[in-house]
């Protein structure tokens, strides 16, 4: 077994030398240019003095050096930490405090940004500096033997619902397994095009990076500004003839809304792929009606567990307010559903989803009371302490054998004794007409819901309610309508739930 994710590289960079590996805005790398420049770096940072284990925070915008930092810190033996290049500087100056890096990598814009920060004991350096250094392919690859599975492969920073960063260690063993499956479950090959929607500090990101390393697909980093704009987003698709993407639900909700589809055939496309939030069916089969020849998947899986840990091919129709499956567990991934007294759910009955197996995280870095509140063992178990992922989601198993995702467990609450899950308030909204994204909050100080909509449409929560009545009890009718011209977003581009809470009831907490 491969001892580092890193390793895909150079068995690719031999196959396919002169074959473009990485393109961004700015321009293209062929897989040995990628080799080259990883070589270097990596080599730059041991002459630094950067030791096993120690990470390296990558401050870069979303581009070619991005990757060839990731991989440059896996060859030196260090996991590495991506962070959105806009991050508000308290919020990287919390995450700063956390990771306690070895390095940070950036460019000349976030070394002015970075003048502002006290870095402690670590050192900022130009991504150029570090490129401009001389490859010691002997020094490299004794780092590189020196890695175990075991090891951070990377550290991945999530607020959660508290909005405080949480590093999230995975393994090089996860990343391994999750490659493999990503590549055997869609058929990805060297003449694969992956067309990168989310940012490297969003775990979705590993879909793309490590699909493309192991099987030699191309690597196409999709600018940011185009997924504000649907229609010329589609055409960079065309143009780049992109055979496969894995974008978040909000990305592809704004681009069935907008018609963008309409009279396109995206011949080249064969995979779409979605997770991080529900896709509402009533945009996805917006999708399947366009594009009918591509496979359509649903992935689930919190960035605790590698990115995914179950999967689930869109075979069939689904009514707007019917529930989409996120499938089964994949490879590398057992999954359970435990009741309150850590007894598995029956069929039909909901449980916490609790995940085990090779991609669950090493815990959160730095923090170990939240890890051992997170990361427990099986109770199903009493042979020997089995480490499972708590991930604080519910689910229950569907007759066919998948899981339906039925929501947070703290997003349920009891409203005049009745138990009320926020997600199905905004099922049943996302089929209305008029209403593009939806998100329903809790005003515990005041006992009500609120449904905030994005919407172009003048809607009256009278109306809204008489609509909503048809598919939902009168005890979940929202008490309140919050019509705006745009959801607020986090940089992943899901809703950004935090963010309204705060706006709409003032709270800091989860909705």
């Amino acid at each position: 077994m491969l001892n580092s994710a890193a390793r895909f590289l150079a068995p690719t960079a031999a196959r396919f030398p002169d074959r473009v590996g990485v393109e961004d805005e700015w321009g293209a790398m062929t897989w040995r240019e990628l080799e080259t420049a990883v070589e270097r770096v990596a080599t730059a940072m041991l002459e630094l003095g950067v030791e096993r284990n120690q990470p390296v925070l990558v401050y870069l915008p979303k581009s070619r050096e991005s990757v060839v930092s990731f991989l440059a810190a896996l060859y030196a033996g260090c996991p590495y930490a991506p962070v959105d290049y806009a991050i508000p500087m308290e919020r990287l100056a919390r995450t700063m405090e956390n990771l306690r890096p070895a390095l940070v990598v950036t460019d000349g814009a976030g070394m002015e940004k970075l003048g502002g920060l006290d870095l402690g004991e670590s050192g900022a350096v130009l991504y150029a500096d570090l490129a401009a250094r001389e490859a010691d392919h002997e020094k490299v690859t004794a780092s590189l033997n020196a890695v175990i599975d075991t090891d951070p492969c990377y550290i991945m920073y999530t607020s959660g619902s508290t909005g405080v960063p949480k590093g999230v260690a995975v393994p090089h063993r996860g990343v391994l397994e999750y490659a493999q499956a990503v590549a055997d479950t869609f058929g990805l090959t060297e003449d694969s095009v992956m067309g990168l929607q989310s940012g490297f500090h969003f775990d979705n990101s590993v879909f793309d990076i490590y699909g493309c390393l192991m099987t030699g697909a191309k690597l196409v980093i999709i600018p940011e500004i185009l997924f504000m704009y649907p229609h010329k987003l589609m055409d960079l698709m065309e143009e780049n003839k992109v055979t496969c993407v894995f974008w978040v639900p909000t990305v592809m909700i704004s681009v069935a809304n907008s018609g963008a589809l309409e009279g396109r055939t995206l011949p080249d496309l064969k995979t779409v792929v979605f997770a991080g939030e529900v896709m509402p069916n009533r945009q996805l089969n917006v999708w399947r009606r366009a594009l009918p020849n591509c496979v359509y998947a649903n992935l689930y899986g919190p960035t605790e567990i590698t990115v995914d840990c179950t999967c689930y091919i869109v075979d069939r129709d689904f009514a707007d307010a019917a529930p989409l499956p996120i499938g089964r567990p994949w490879r590398g991934a057992r999954v359970l559903l435990l009741k309150e007294d850590n007894t598995p759910a029956a069929p039909g009955e909901e449980g916490e989803i609790c995940v085990l197996g090779s991609g669950v995280a090493l815990g959160y870095w730095n923090a170990p009371e939240q890890t051992a509140r997170a990361f427990v063992p099986n109770p199903l178990n009493p042979a020997y302490p089995e480490i499972m992922y708590r991930t604080g989601d519910l689910g229950k198993w569907d007759a066919d054998g998948n899981i339906l995702f039925c929501g947070r467990r703290d997003h349920q609450f009891k409203l005049r004794g009745n138990r009320i899950e926020l997600g199905d308030i905004e099922t049943a909204a996302a089929t209305l007409e008029g209403v593009d994204k939806v998100c329903a909050l809790f005003d515990e100080a005041n006992q009500e819901i609120i449904l905030a909509v994005e919407s172009s449409a003048p809607l009256q929560l009278r109306k809204v309610n008489l609509a909503l009545g048809k598919l939902i009890p009168k005890y979940m009718l929202p008490r309140r309508l919050e019509v705006m011209e745009a959801l607020p977003l986090t940089p992943n581009r899901k809703i950004d739930r935090v963010a309204l809470n705060r706006a709409l009831i003032g709270g800091r907490g989860a909705p």
